[in-house]
């Protein structure tokens, strides 16, 4: 699997790269256009849109300069690059014969007037399947299910350092697993193991719907894997905004779907995207993670409440009825959680919560000591910092997390103080155990001195360096040291019998 990894990949970043080409084959689907206009437009760029989208011809700059107020130059500008970044409109070369004018692609206007006013045999928003639906399959059901699928991803992210989960958590498919170690969220060390990096923390931060959005352009991005299955980048980005524009709890018609698109259902299955019932492989539910990836606003969260909102997983397993499915959703998946979090003075850690997940979190920079029930107890030494950094993990990133998860004791207790909501002395003495990692690194090796002579140590210097372990040496104490010496130590003894 070959994909190019990157520390937060946004579906914005991702579709700049995109040629002009593959957006036309894009846009002849009503869907990709009506959940690119939905996403990924600021408003004034959607007003735009909509007042040109039935003028029988261009729109001419000086009438948009009329239009709008004077001093909202600045987003107009704005607003005209996002169209043309995402080929949504063409923009004439200004000359002295015609003024410059502005229209809307063919095939992106032809796309939304249908997604708009409906119309054509394009099936781009899904086949409904007219097959009995099995009783227990409702919203409840589907939301257990993406999330149970959603924390084993999140579960094999955070596990990777060694904590153990008695939760009933059986980790993801090997695809996924493959997918997350190409794109950097996790790699393989040393010994075979595998261990989070920035980016898998930086992605634990993000909300659910960024989170999402990311796992599904890595996949996109295994360009290579994904043409050995018979899939193309454009189909299955095509696909994804159809999925998003499908209706929850409804079951829709797998036969409708192209060869291509059926290939992408084992893998979408294995994301919790999409449910597909073992005894009846020809109707398929889109699952809530599906049905909110062109949702507006949810990826535009600050990373303090992305860390709770991905994160925070709400009390109890009673599921009664829709309601209940929602509110259930919403605290595991997307609601801000609530703080449980408590840091004193003596870098003691205290954490209200049954989440298996959160605590799994908070041993990745945390030496965790006690368990109860509902609470969790530990302590910040220099030695979990440091595990923290080497797997990539910045102070800052801790630091944001233990704000953002914090009880909502230290909120009363810093607004009635006006103090900060964590102790000063833990924020400083986190920052500095990052400092300190960075000034100084341990090299574990083999200390080289006593030599005969000065001939001996520059020629056994030399031989240590020639072959890459030397890491230090002092010429004017005749010393040495390198981190392996099985080959300095043949060396020598060869030396010795030749002298």
């Amino acid at each position: 699997m070959s994909v190019n990894p990157a520390p937060s990949l946004q579906l914005a970043d991702y579709l700049e790269k995109l040629p002009g080409t593959t957006f036309r084959k894009l846009y002849q689907q009503p869907s990709t256009a009506f959940a690119i206009f939905r996403r990924m437009l600021p408003h004034l760029a959607k007003t735009l849109v909509m007042r040109i989208l039935y003028m029988p011809k261009p729109m001419l700059f000086t009438e948009l300069d009329v239009w709008l107020k004077p001093d909202a130059k600045r987003q107009r500008d704005h607003a005209i690059a996002t169209l043309k970044g995402l080929h949504i409109i063409q923009v004439s070369v200004p000359s002295k014969e015609k003024p410059q004018e502005m229209q809307l692609t063919t095939n992106f206007k032809n796309s939304l007037r249908l997604a708009l006013t409906g119309g054509g045999e394009h099936n781009s928003f899904g086949v409904p399947s007219t097959l009995m639906v099995p009783p227990e399959i409702d919203l409840a059901f589907l939301d257990r299910y993406a999330r149970k699928k959603w924390e084993d991803i999140l579960h094999f992210v955070v596990s990777s350092v060694g904590y153990k989960s008695t939760g009933d958590t059986t980790g993801p498919n090997k695809s996924v697993k493959e997918i997350l170690i190409a794109g950097r969220l996790v790699d393989r060390r040393a010994n075979g193991s595998i261990g989070i990096t920035q980016a898998g923390f930086t992605f634990l931060l993000q909300e659910p719907n960024a989170q999402v959005w990311t796992l599904l352009l890595l996949w996109l991005e295994a360009s290579d894997t994904n043409q050995a299955a018979g899939l193309e980048t454009v189909d299955m980005l095509s696909f994804l905004f159809v999925l998003a524009s499908l209706e929850l709890g409804r079951a829709y018609d797998t036969n409708a779907l192209t060869e291509q698109r059926k290939n992408m259902l084992p893998s979408l299955l294995d994301f919790g995207l999409i449910y597909i019932p073992p005894n009846n492989r020809s109707m398929f539910f889109p699952t809530r993670l599906a049905t909110t990836l062109t949702s507006v606003g949810s990826s535009l969260r600050s990373i303090s409440d992305g860390v709770a909102a991905a994160t925070a997983v709400a009390p109890g397993t009673a599921y009664a009825g829709a309601a209940a499915a929602n509110n259930a959703w919403n605290g595991t998946l997307g609601g801000d959680g609530k703080g449980s979090v408590i840091v004193e003075t003596n870098y003691r850690i205290y954490a209200y919560t049954q989440s298996t997940l959160q605590i799994a979190v908070l041993a990745l920079f945390c030496k965790l000591n006690m368990r109860f029930p509902d609470m969790v107890a530990g302590r910040l030494t220099r030695n979990s910092i440091r595990q923290a950094i080497n797997f990539g993990i910045t102070a800052d990133q801790i630091i944001s997390y233990m704000a953002a998860h914090a009880h909502e004791q230290m909120h009363r207790t810093a607004a009635t103080t006006n103090k900060p909501i964590l102790p000063p002395t833990v924020v400083d003495q986190i920052r500095l155990w990052q400092l300190e990692n960075e000034r100084m690194k341990t090299t574990s090796g083999f200390l080289f001195r006593d030599f005969d002579d000065h001939k001996e140590f520059v020629d056994t210097a030399r031989f240590a360096e020639e072959i890459g372990v030397l890491v230090w040496k002092s010429d004017k104490s005749g010393m040495f040291f390198a981190n392996k010496y099985e080959q300095i130590r043949d060396y020598m003894k060869s030396r010795k019998r030749f002298e």
